[in-house]
């Protein structure tokens, strides 16, 4: 939140309740170290916190939880935020294993587990203000976009964060990923192993660090095969059937001639089987078909999908537990990357 004092009539008077910007300059440090003190961080000196508990007290700051939070209890809460609508949060199998994997690992620790969806900037907005009245230990974030502010924010309120994924290579702020890199490039090694000459890609959102290099590797497949880059058989996506179905569309209708698609997503590669049936092409005999995620979609799929696995339900445990570690003070490694491997089925 903005943290911006609201205001309160009282006896005909009106009174503003003190802000976290005030508590800061009353004891005389930055607004990031009163919420380190207030959210019972460990790496703050004694003198620091017996400071911004005196201008707490003075102020009469949040007292309720803020007091309980000085005292060094905790919520025993921890939210894990999704940008994203319902709709692809239920029709997404990732996302799925993904809260599986983190709400496996919370409840092992008897931590409670809140699911937020952050889908505007008011509802981004909302949510900071929840997290600066301290109602949870720490956050997980997934699907994030490149240019959200939500992690850099969540760390300036001194609460502990990891994020499934990353923004960019550079990434600051604790992550948990897979090798998205390596699941372009075996995709496309294993169609080049398979005769095929013309192969097409259907993106995810090019401001994804995961659909970037999920193209990047993409390229480096086509290159270590001796394969020359063709933009032409590169179409963006957005993560859901219906994008992956206009995007293989565009695709037949630029180069009709292409014999293979690697597809960013299962869900995608689900629309793009429909587009590609829609115009005649049988899978694999016309177009070979490879996806990632392997999730129920791909098993499903009329032909059985190949799909490049990633351990999602075990990120989701690994995310939990590094926010755990990070929640008591005992840090872990902030960057984990898992491998990935290609399961072959009957679409290429």
């Amino acid at each position: 939140m903005s943290d911006e004092g609201s205001t309160a009539t009282v006896n005909g008077r009106q009174n503003s309740r003190p802000t976290l910007e005030q508590v800061a300059a009353r004891a005389g440090v930055g607004r990031g170290t009163v919420s380190r003190v207030i959210n019972g961080s460990p790496r703050v000196s004694e003198q620091t916190r017996a400071a911004v508990a005196r201008a707490v007290a003075e102020l009469g700051y949040v007292p309720n939880q803020a007091a309980r939070a000085l005292a060094g209890s905790r919520t025993d809460a921890v939210a894990l935020v999704i940008p994203e609508a319902e709709a692809r949060l239920f029709a997404e199998p990732y996302f799925l294993d993904l809260i599986r994997g983190v709400s496996a690992e919370l409840a092992e620790a008897d931590k409670q587990l809140l699911l937020t969806l952050v889908r505007s900037e008011q509802e981004r907005q909302r949510f900071e203000q929840y997290l600066a009245a301290q109602r949870v230990d720490g956050v997980l974030l997934a699907s994030v976009h490149g240019d959200d502010p939500l992690p850099d924010r969540i760390r300036e309120l001194g609460i502990p964060v990891v994020m499934n994924g990353r923004r960019s290579e550079a990434e600051p702020v604790p992550y948990v990923d897979s090798d998205n890199i390596g699941a372009g490039r075996a995709a496309v090694a294993h169609l080049v192993g398979r005769g095929r000459r013309r192969i097409a890609t259907v993106t995810g959102p090019l401001d994804m660090y995961v659909a970037r290099a999920r193209l990047g590797g993409y390229r480096a497949g086509l290159a270590e095969a001796g394969h020359a880059p063709d933009e032409g058989l590169v179409a963006p996506g957005d993560f859901t059937e219906a994008g992956g179905r206009a995007a293989m569309r565009e695709l037949l209708a630029r180069r009709p001639d292409l014999d293979a698609v690697f597809v960013a997503s299962d869900v995608m590669a689900a629309g793009a089987r429909g587009a590609l049936r829609e115009a005649g092409r049988r899978i694999p005999e016309d177009v070979a078909l490879v996806g990632v995620d392997d999730s129920p979609v791909a098993r499903l799929m009329d032909p059985p999908l190949t799909s490049v696995r990633q351990p999602t339900e075990r990120m989701g445990r690994t995310m939990a537990r590094m926010l755990l570690h990070a929640v008591a003070g005992t840090p872990e490694d902030p960057r984990r990357v898992f491998p990935t491997e290609l399961v072959v089925r009957g679409s290429c």
